[in-house]
């Protein structure tokens, strides 16, 4: 993770300095009872819904991935990493050829 997306989790639960909100205690008090995720969630809305909002991007390994698994808004996101865009694609088809297309060109880079 990088910088502003690192801050941000610590920021809505309270652990920098000029957070508005101070929910550390909140969330991991009841973790260490093992409390499902859902159950803190629902308990955080009262105080602050956006700490539930949060999201991750997954990690995409495309080297053993199978690309017709991926769900559209994945397929996006791999050609966005890579600056590339797929013009004219309107099929999930569309978005994973282009992908293998350029496959060879970025995971070369990436050894």
């Amino acid at each position: 993770m990088s910088g502003s997306a690192s801050i941000k989790p610590c920021y809505y639960v309270g652990g920098v300095e000029d957070s508005a909100t101070r929910t550390l205690k909140d969330i991991t008090q009841p973790m260490s009872y093992s409390m499902p995720a859902e159950k803190i969630c629902e308990r955080l809305k009262k105080k602050d819904d956006q700490i539930c909002e949060l999201r991750y991007d997954k990690q995409i390994d495309l080297n053993n991935v199978d690309l017709k698994k991926l769900k559209v808004r994945d397929l996006k996101k791999i050609l966005a990493d890579w600056d590339e865009i797929c013009d004219g694609c309107l099929e999930k088809t569309d978005f994973i050829r282009r992908i293998e297309e350029l496959k060879p060109k970025f995971m070369r880079e990436e050894l």
